[in-house]
């Protein structure tokens, strides 16, 4: 039998989930092939609608060896698992004459702990373990959320909390769930055999598609001992968000109450000098933090270094005499032990961190009103590590509707590690060999959206209530009959911004955190007349097709805070190494983003609508061009006329349509 063309295979897995074949799909599948068969890399910048999942998903089956997908979200990750991967699998098995196997695997914390549950957790105050169960009133929220887990947990195959509906909160969840260093071993553990994160683990090991997240990627990447299974190919879908996300797991945190959990932990398993020890080490701490000022620490202060120069000692002492006594007084002894351990080696670890000092970390102290003073470490870039870590030993697959920014990828590319497309490296030099594709978008952009930038108003400073922003706001809002997403900079924006159209206009205008997210977007889109405000997740996180999002509004273009200590510490880099530090890190972030929100506008080939950006700068500034051309090809207006005449007429056809409907 012939082997099955790479076309016969995208026809039988599109008409399988029911779709549409597109071009910019045929040519993504291509380009994976060849990237995958040559062992190069690939970007590959597919716009909404492209059917994205699936040009990568065909060819990775088609392959034959291991492939690991990870994505940013639980939606995508769902999607895959649950409607994409079943059908095309079904659909390729009589032409490819096997049926491949998949499997969801996340970081050991995601997974119920039968150990934890059964035995319940370590106590912190006393000795002895606590039982949850016992200790929650069964009339509290949190005894409710704990019974309903511990129902779950004779019915559920996977443990997965993800799979639990409706969800419990982050409170309830970490009384039933260990991370990987509190882990007892399944070798150790009474329920080692029935575990769900080993049994994940088995089943990840024998499949052919392993769909992950990008935060088990960096784990993987960062710990040195391999989660993931040995793999030919890594596809990285929502591949825009993996930086951040890199970031955030090589990110080490240290505030007083961590530090103090730490002691309490310690202190009934060690003996009195060492818990003693801990002890002041962790007082002088606090106090320090007491004082401690929002911003960036380029040195470290005197007194700091002391302070975690004591910490990081005491830590040390207390990690050797957990390893070499004994207590059979403590009830379940190894648990408590583990969990000592591992809130202690976290404490080393960071505070020798920050010790030590590397000039490839960001240091810095964060205070909230509510958690208190924190203070961070944060590597610099993770670029080289990225370089080093994923894109030596196989073929990586990139893809986002938004990599290319100003015009072509180098800017996501040198983020990712990779050096400007194109480049051979000198004699003895090895380069990534990649390159980027733009397969375009089934939405013809021209003629179904506009892109308004109102160059009349005042240019933002960094206060103010931006009055003439509000009128022009509350104008274009009712010129589109509601109908739109606002996307903020700010909560305090977004929170004035909704306050004064509440005032102003007899149109519903829900606002982010006044109820979850889910259910915000749901009567968002239920109700065209309804506005929906907020900050950074809705930037990326909205799906609305329809008449229900016809407006979308940027109050300003969304550069980095400059008091944010790592983006300016990244920015300051770039510029002492001769380059365009602004442009480098702000102007890209900003395209990003920008580039994500623009894609709430025009979801399905029936959507018509405007995106307003209320800042003269994406008009007037220099950096304005590049920005745009980062930006869905819409037509360009700043007539703001022009514009409430296009909203005012989008309305009346959508009331048109929903009339006769």
């Amino acid at each position: 039998m012939t082997k099955p063309s790479l076309s016969e295979l995208l026809h039988a897995a599109v008409t399988a989930v029911g779709g549409v074949e597109r071009p910019g799909q045929t040519a993504m599948a291509e380009a994976v092939t060849e990237a995958i068969d040559d062992g190069s890399h690939l970007l590959v910048q597919a716009g909404t609608g492209t059917g994205k999942s699936l040009g990568y998903v065909v060819p990775a089956l088609a392959h034959g060896e291991r492939v690991v997908v990870a994505t940013a979200t639980l939606a995508l990750q769902r999607q895959l698992v649950e409607r994409d991967l079943p059908r095309t699998v079904e659909a390729l098995h009589p032409l490819l004459r096997r049926r491949a196997e998949f499997a969801m695997l996340k970081g050991r914390s995601n997974y119920l702990c039968l150990h934890r549950l059964h035995e319940g957790m370590p106590q912190d105050e006393e000795e002895g373990l606590f039982d949850q169960f016992e200790a929650a009133a069964p009339s509290s929220k949190l005894g409710q959320d704990l019974l309903r887990l511990r129902d779950w947990s004779d019915d559920t195959e996977t443990g997965d909390r993800d799979d639990l509906t409706p969800g419990v909160s982050d409170r309830a969840w970490a009384q039933v769930s260990v991370s990987s260093r509190e882990c007892l071993g399944a070798s150790k553990c009474a329920y080692g055999a029935e575990c769900f994160a080993e049994a994940a683990r088995e089943r990840a090991k024998l499949s052919d598609v392993v769909v992950t997240n990008h935060a088990l990627l960096a784990i993987d990447a960062l710990e040195g001992a391999p989660i993931l299974p040995p793999h030919e190919v890594l596809i990285v879908d929502e591949a825009h968000e993996l930086v951040s996300r890199v970031t955030g797991v090589a990110t080490g945190e240290l505030t007083p109450g961590q530090v103090n959990r730490a002691v309490r932990r310690a202190a009934k398993l060690v003996d009195e000098k060492s818990a003693d020890q801990l002890q002041t080490a962790s007082e002088g701490f606090e106090r320090l933090m007491e004082l401690a000022l929002p911003g960036r620490l380029e040195e470290i202060p005197e007194d700091l270094g002391y302070a975690l120069m004591a910490l990081r000692d005491a830590a040390r002492t207390v990690i050797s005499a957990l390893g070499s006594t004994r207590d059979r007084s403590v009830q379940d002894e190894d648990a408590v032990r583990k969990q000592a351990l591992a809130s202690v080696q976290n404490i080393h670890d960071v505070a020798e961190r920050i010790t030590l000092g590397s000039e490839w970390d960001v240091v810095w102290y964060e205070r909230h009103d509510r958690f208190g003073a924190s203070l961070r470490v944060a590597p610099l870039s993770v670029s080289g590590l990225l370089r080093e870590k994923l894109f030596t030993e196989r073929s990586v697959v990139l893809t986002s509707a938004t990599l290319k920014l100003g015009g072509d990828f180098n800017g996501v590319g040198a983020s990712l590690g990779l050096p400007p497309e194109g480049t051979v490296g000198a004699e003895g030099e090895e380069l990534p060999s990649w390159r980027g594709i733009d397969v375009g978008s089934p939405f013809d952009y021209r003629k179904q959206g506009i892109l308004y930038v109102a160059r009349h108003l005042a240019t933002p400073g960094r206060e103010g209530g931006r009055a003439d922003m509000l009128d022009e706001l509350a104008e274009l809002v009712e010129a589109a009959g509601g109908r739109t997403l606002g996307l903020f900079s700010s909560m305090r924006a977004a929170q004035a911004a909704a306050e004064e159209l509440r005032g102003r206009l007899d149109k519903p205008v829900l606002l982010q955190g006044e109820d979850t997210l889910g259910e915000l977007i749901k009567n968002f889109a239920a109700d065209p007349e309804t506005c929906l405000f907020g900050t950074l997740s809705l930037w990326q996180g909205v799906d609305v097709p329809g008449p229900s999002c016809q407006l979308v509004v940027m109050d300003r273009i969304p550069f980095p805070r400059p008091d944010d200590p790592l983006m300016s510490a990244r920015q300051k880099a770039v510029e002492e190494a001769g380059g365009n530090g602004f442009m480098a890190v702000a102007a890209t972030h900003a395209a990003l983003l920008m580039a994500q929100g623009a894609g709430r506008l025009v979801r399905a080939t029936g959507d018509r609508g405007v995106v307003a950006v209320l800042d003269p700068r994406l008009a007037n500034a220099r950096y304005g061009s590049y920005l745009r051309a980062s930006l869905p090809d819409f037509w360009y207006t700043t007539d703001r006329n022009q514009a409430r005449r296009s909203l005012a007429a989008i309305d009346t056809a959508a009331r048109t349509t929903a009339g006769t409907a």
